[in-house]
């Protein structure tokens, strides 16, 4: 029998910091250990310890079950406890998760982004820094304008060598095979023959 498949678990606030240190006179110089709190572990610690939920409320902000959030729950206060015991580093990071914000795409490069820090405002695509994106829906993927269909080409400005450009990898990342140069993007309507 295979296992059930497993489901990321939404956070809905990313945290401020990344970690803690312990310190003091008293600290033991020799504990170099390193507890890994993963996201979802975070996400329950704060949705029960610091916004005062029940464990179903807080499943439900999660979209897990409750039994499945109590098990997270469970583990991030034993790795807490293990850290505070035995004197040992925090360090917040990793996990089965997704962010609760909007997504984003990219009309130069094609790529597919999100922005998990809510109070920075998005300007431009983290890829390309292109500022020509837009809020994505699901529903608007096939139209004409769509960035899959993309029939634009990267050319060498040096050797004039041409190749399809693959959405999501800027041009002026590509390297020429023949010569070696930067190659640049030029739009389908632009090339001529």
């Amino acid at each position: 029998m295979s296992p059930r498949p497993f489901k990321p678990s939404k956070v809905n606030d990313p945290p401020v910091i990344s970690g803690f240190k312990p310190y003091g006179k008293n600290k033991n110089p020799y504990s170099t250990g390193i507890v890994f709190l993963h996201l979802e572990e975070y996400e329950a610690i704060r949705l029960c310890d610091y916004e005062m939920l029940d464990h179903q409320q807080a499943a439900g902000l999660m979209v897990v079950s409750r039994p499945t959030f109590t098990r997270i729950y469970a583990r991030a206060r034993k790795k807490i406890a293990e850290a505070f015991v035995q004197g040992k580093q925090i360090v917040i990071e990793g996990g089965k998760i997704y962010y609760d914000s909007e997504w984003y795409s990219c009309k130069s490069c094609g790529c597919y982004f999100n922005n998990p820090d809510k109070q920075v405002e998005l300007k431009e695509c983290p890829l390309c820094r292109s500022i020509d994106f837009e809020r994505y829906e699901p529903d608007n993927e096939e139209t004409a304008e769509s960035p899959r269909r993309c029939t634009d080409k990267c050319i060498c400005s040096s050797c004039g060598y041409t190749t399809n450009h693959h959405s999501g990898y800027p041009c002026r990342n590509e390297i020429c095979p023949e010569c070696g140069s930067l190659m640049i993007r030029r739009e389908a309507n632009q090339i001529s023959i």
